[in-house]
């Protein structure tokens, strides 16, 4: 780095970049192993799921049902993306909630929630404190696929009636980042939310605040960007000029 900005000589010496190094190498080589034990785990659950689905039989549509008294349901994205629920929950729910619950997950796969998941699991592989990021996550994407699913079926009390009756009759059970389940996340808060009166629609300004705080936000970042470059431009002269100086 020395070399590099033509500095005399460098800003500290062996005894402190040679131990910094070592450290710096484990911690990136923890990480880069983390990151792989996860990647591996996720594409081998993947494939796991996916070959269940495969070997179920023929789809209808979008939908393939498991012969699994195990009540379950999720989204399995892909090409093409399949909505996967087992025998055991179409008997516990009645034809309203099925079409609710199937709403939701096609919500998912509609709006590729499963990228934002497997993202943040892979930045937790590579930071640990990031996993506290994982419930609000999840909660909000389960909201969103709630709202979308009692939009689709017209009635918000019949999506928390099939979200609440599902997550009582379905089992936990492992799957990649890539499957979302209607009965995942914090139900009771989720079904409370549906049940509440719907939130009266902003005014015009307040739609608007998002696409301004976006903007503002990239302004500041091109600010922050060019100063930190005039700064770097305004060290590296100063050097220069000290330099011939000597």
């Amino acid at each position: 780095m020395a070399a590099l900005g033509h500095l005399v000589l460098p800003l500290v010496g062996d005894e402190v970049t040679v131990p910094a190094a070592c450290v710096a190498a484990v911690l990136l080589t923890v990480v880069a192993v983390a990151l792989a034990r996860a990647v591996r785990r996720h594409v081998l659950l993947a494939a796991r799921t996916r070959r269940a689905v495969d070997e179920a039989g023929a789809p209808a549509g979008d939908l393939t049902v498991l012969a699994d008294d195990a009540p379950d349901a999720y989204a399995l994205p892909g090409r093409p993306g399949r909505i996967v629920v087992t025998a055991g929950l179409l008997r516990a729910l009645d034809p309203q909630e099925r079409e609710a619950l199937l709403a939701h997950e096609r919500a998912h796969l509609a709006g590729r929630h499963h990228l934002f998941l497997t993202v943040l699991a892979l930045a937790c592989a590579c930071h640990p404190a990031l996993r506290t990021l994982r419930a609000p996550l999840s909660y909000a994407l389960e909201r969103s696929a709630d709202e979308a699913a009692a939009t689709a079926v017209g009635s918000r009390r019949l999506a928390a009636r099939a979200i609440g009756r599902a997550a009582l009759a379905a089992r936990p059970a492992p799957r990649p980042y890539l499957g979302l389940s209607a009965t995942a996340g914090p139900v009771p808060r989720r079904v409370a939310a549906l049940l509440s009166p719907v939130p009266a629609p902003r005014v015009t300004t307040a739609a608007r605040a998002p696409r301004l705080l976006a903007t503002l936000l990239a302004a500041a970042l091109v600010l922050s960007a060019a100063s930190a470059l005039d700064a770097a431009t305004d060290l590296h002269g100063s050097i220069e000029i000290a330099q011939a100086g000597r």
